[in-house]
């Protein structure tokens, strides 16, 4: 099946989003399990990446939880600290795409706020060709109504969309909407599913 746009989600595909590994080396393994565990901090990020504006709502569950409330204002403050590094070649795969011509999207669960932060850090999250932020529209993965935004937008057919995300659930609501995927699990894997869609030479996806 002919691929016309290839779709990348971000966090641990184009850049890692491990919050337990960050918090676990500034404020220690044992701190860190008592923290995710009194602080909902999944569902503030899921809040952020809905549309809630990030410094207000990082500054309501810091006062929310006084006894992690520096903890909750590193998400504010060393955001990008927070989310890093870049994975190098899955930025290669990006790259050598966009040399092909083929039209590369960005679909991610980031709030509107902290996005341009990231952007400014990893200056390649700028050169897709259309960006599809949760946060910005209002939907999150997996709502099927974002998918639905993806196509009424790009006008592309599902069946000729390639998405790549890390998350099972993501991946499942887009393939019952007809598209193409694989799910993240190291950027190798990634390259091996572009070279047998014919989109990338074995070379170009090194």
């Amino acid at each position: 099946m002919q691929i016309d746009a290839v779709i990348f989600d971000i966090g641990n595909v184009l850049i890692e989003w491990q919050p337990e590994r960050f918090f676990d080396a500034r404020i220690g393994a044992a701190a860190r399990k008592a923290f995710f565990a009194e602080v909902p901090f999944y569902e503030m990020m899921d809040r952020i990446d809905a549309g809630a504006p990030f410094a207000a709502t990082v500054e309501e569950v810091a006062q929310a939880h006084p006894r992690w409330e520096d903890a909750v204002r590193l998400v504010r403050d060393a955001w990008t600290d927070l989310a890093q590094p870049a994975i190098p070649r899955s930025v290669r795969l990006l790259a050598a795409l966009k040399a092909r011509r083929i039209p590369v999207f960005a679909l991610s669960n980031f709030g509107a706020q902290n996005f341009p932060l990231s952007c400014a850090a990893f200056p390649f999250l700028r050169t897709f060709d259309r960006h599809y932020i949760s946060g910005e529209m209002g939907l999150i993965k997996p709502n099927p109504a974002i998918y639905a935004a993806v196509e009424a937008d790009c006008a592309i057919a599902p069946e000729r969309l390639l998405f790549t995300d890390d998350r099972a659930d993501n991946i499942e609501a887009a393939q019952a909407r007809g598209w193409q995927t694989h799910l993240f699990d190291s950027p190798d894997g990634f390259a091996q599913c572009l070279v047998s869609a014919g989109l990338l030479t074995k070379e170009e996806a090194i």
